[in-house]
Order: structure tokens, then sequence, then C-alpha cells
């Protein structure tokens, strides 16, 4: 059962001269969960969730955020959220914990900020400046500046664009953290592994629509699609004879590379015994089951665009 809606937007939109970036969407984000907005660059992701943060006014439609209107009660919830924006800068000579101690200063209620530096891994970067810090640091550092009112929902926006994977996967070890500490946390991201990894729930928009919305898991089996065994020939063999493969319902061929799909559990084995059986050649073979990417290339027709 979903906890009490903290999030409330009903028919949002909001236009940049003739282009629609929001084009009437709802939605609601419950309490204590970590809620996703996916799609590509463009789709009107940050736009709304500037509106929801008071930072952009909607051209129509309402916005609740903890009983709040953005609009009119600006003051209050920017008390009562912490906000990671997608581009973000410091003064490069400012160091980390006079960034904490300023930011503190901003608010009626904030926590103790050394605390965060010791729960971010930033206690050893307090004396350092902003421009000797790396990319991964940095956005520990604006993660800390969300958090330094105790706010009860947190907003990242694209927090993990330009990281190295070993960072991005830190940054998602931090949201996890975050979330088990009572607050809950709205991103979002064009990564689709990262939503699958992260969310609760998903919503999937496009140009400036909202297309699906549902959990992760609900999303790709609603797509109803199988496993894929991909492999590399090391024989010139003709692709034809896969399509004999029992349970293979569709075979694409790229160049030596083979990918046969399947929704039955007995493919895998059924394209080895073929394999071996036929006396072809292979290496590289591995199984990929659908993701979050497979429902977003099917709902919207075409690629991420990055």
């Amino acid at each position: 059962m979903p906890g009490q809606s903290v999030v409330k937007v009903n028919t949002l939109c909001k236009r940049y001269g003739k282009v629609k970036s929001v084009d009437g969407i709802s939605f609601e984000v419950y309490q204590g969960e970590i809620f996703g907005m996916v799609g590509p660059n463009g789709a009107g992701k940050t736009t709304t969730i500037e509106c929801i943060e008071s930072l952009r006014r909607p051209d129509a439609g309402e916005v609740e955020v903890l009983g709040l209107d953005p609009v009119k009660d600006h003051k209050q919830l920017c008390e009562r959220i912490g906000v990671q924006l997608q581009e973000s800068s410091l003064p490069d000579r400012l160091h980390v914990d006079e960034a904490l101690d300023l930011f503190s200063s901003f608010y009626r209620k904030s926590i103790n900020w050394q605390e965060l530096l010791l729960d971010l891994g930033l206690q050893e970067k307090a004396r350092n400046a902003y421009v000797n810090l790396s990319g991964g640091q940095k956005q520990r550092l604006f993660i800390a500046l969300a958090l330094v009112n105790d706010p009860e929902i947190v907003f990242f926006d694209e927090l993990t664009t330009g990281l190295d994977p070993q960072a991005r996967r830190t940054m998602w070890e931090l949201v996890h953290r975050i979330r088990d500490k009572g607050k809950t946390v709205f991103l979002t991201t064009h990564f689709m592994e990262e939503a699958e990894r992260l969310c609760d729930r998903v919503a999937i928009i496009d140009c400036g629509k909202l297309i699906a919305l549902d959990t992760p898991e609900n999303l790709i089996r609603d797509l109803k699609e199988g496993q894929r065994i991909i492999f590399t020939l090391q024989d010139n063999v003709d692709p034809a004879q896969f399509h004999r493969i029992k349970y293979a319902e569709s075979v694409a061929v790229s160049s030596d590379r083979i990918t046969i799909s399947g929704s039955s559990d007995h493919l895998i084995s059924e394209v080895v015994n073929f394999l071996t059986g036929n006396g072809i050649h292979f290496r590289d073979l591995r199984t990929e089951q659908p993701s979050l990417e497979d429902v977003f290339l099917k709902l919207t027709g075409h690629q991420v665009r990055n």
C-alpha cells in the first residue's frame, strides 16, 4: 500500500514560446519512496521538477508539495525540501566546510553539517577548496548542501551525469541511505539502468507527456518480451538455419553477431544444443533479460537520446 501523498501534480503545463515543454502531466509521489522520472534530454523532466521545487511558475495545472502551493508558499516550502540542481557550481576558493556553514545559515532549522561530512565521506576534504574536489566529491558536496536543512523531500536532477561508473554506483548507495533515513527522494535521469536499480516507481516522460507510470518490475513485465541469447560465430555459417531452433521467436544478425529471442525458459538450452549438435563454433555467449530501456524503446519508438 502506498504511503501518504507528498507531491501531487495535476495536468501540469509549461511552454517556452511555441514549444510545450510539459504537456498536461499528472502523477503523485508517496512518502518514503524513491520516485524516478526518466526520459531523454529535452523530454521535460527538469522543467517538471523545477515547477515542483517552486523554481518555475507553471502556465497551467496544479502542484502541491507537502500540502503547500510551490508558488504561493515558496518560503515555507524551501524550508522543508532539499534540492540538487542539474547544473550547480560554487566559487572555486570556497572551502567545503565554509559552503556547508553558509548554506546552513539560510534555514531556520539545520542539522549538524559535520555529521553530513562524515556520512558522505567528505570529512577529510572539509578544508579543501571547491576547485580541488573531484567530480564525485563535488556531487557529494551538493548532496550535503541539499540535506543540511533536514528536508522531508530531496530532489536530485540528473545526479550522476558526467560521473564514471564507480562514482555513479557510490551515488546510488547514497540515495538508498538517504531514503533509509525516512526521506522521500524524487530524482530525474536519462540513465535507464539507474532508474531500474534505484526507483520504487518510475514515470516515463517524452516530448512533455507522461507515457507510463509504474514500478520498474511491472513495466518490464508488461512488455511481455522474453530473454535474448547473444553469441558470436567463429565459422562461416548461414544464419537462416537458426530459425529452426525450438522456441526461437526471432533471429537478428549483425555481421557475425547473432541474437536469438524467445519467451521460453528452455530457449538457452535449445540454442546451446543446436550449436553443439551441429558442430557450430561460437564464443562470447550470454543471455540478456528485458530491461527498462527496452520498455522505453517500445513506448517511444526511438532510442534513448543523450
